[in-house]
């Protein structure tokens, strides 16, 4: 099928001496921090149905005519729903070094682009800008809580608290949930496990801290 998603690099990655390797769980290996910070983001999304990282070649012509080829740096696709986001096609990069090769990089981001419009799809480059946030620094705090389930009697208390208001900051619903500080501390763990769950909401766009402003969440199974 034309059309059809990649499911596998169309490259090797490979160990390089001249950059920070690694692998991401579930998501692969990364070929420099950065790379490494966005597949961060792409696996803690729950909207994201896969991953590929170097998924497509794309030929275009070079300044003279001659045949080249483009291979981007990973692609993101999405559960399907009314309002789920286009599939996207991206590359990363350090601002200072678009900078330095952008001269080089526009032809291959054109024809990422071009591709990408026949196919419905979305081109972005991502920098550090895009991915180095707060949103970042808060995914990477609430990693270790996602798969740390509370026993059902404590997850339900907090909800059943949290459910009575219409949005309350993390310190005013722990002091509603216990007023004993040593309890307080035992709710706090099972607090994040739910907003790191999407059970409970708040704005991961500003860092997390006591002040953060929660509301109930579409609980996610």
């Amino acid at each position: 099928m034309k059309n059809a998603l990649p499911t596998l690099p169309v490259r090797s990655i490979g160990v390089s001496g001249r950059s920070v390797t690694g692998i991401v769980p579930l998501m692969g290996r990364f070929e420099s921090t950065l790379e490494r910070d966005l597949m961060e983001l792409v696996r803690f999304d729950r909207r994201v149905s896969s991953f590929v990282a170097q998924p497509v070649k794309i030929q275009y012509k070079g300044d003279a005519g001659e045949d080249r080829s483009y291979t981007p740096d990973g692609l993101i696709t999405f559960q399907t729903s009314a309002s789920s986001p286009q599939p996207i096609l991206y590359e990363v990069k350090y601002r200072a070094n678009f900078r330095e090769q952008w001269r080089n990089l526009l032809p291959k981001f054109r024809a990422a682009k071009s591709y990408c419009a026949q196919r419905g799809w979305r081109f972005e480059v991502y920098t550090e800008r895009e991915i180095r946030t707060p949103y970042l620094d808060n995914v990477k705090f609430l990693w270790p809580f996602r798969n740390r389930e509370p026993g059902p009697f404590l997850r339900a208390q907090v909800l059943e608290v949290l459910e009575g208001c219409n949005e309350v900051s993390v310190s005013n619903l722990l002091a509603m949930l216990a007023p004993n500080p040593k309890v307080r501390g035992e709710l706090i763990p099972v607090l994040w496990h739910l907003v790191a769950n999407g059970a409970v909401c708040c704005d991961l766009n500003i860092p997390l801290s006591m002040k953060a402003v929660l509301t109930i969440g579409e609980v996610v199974k």
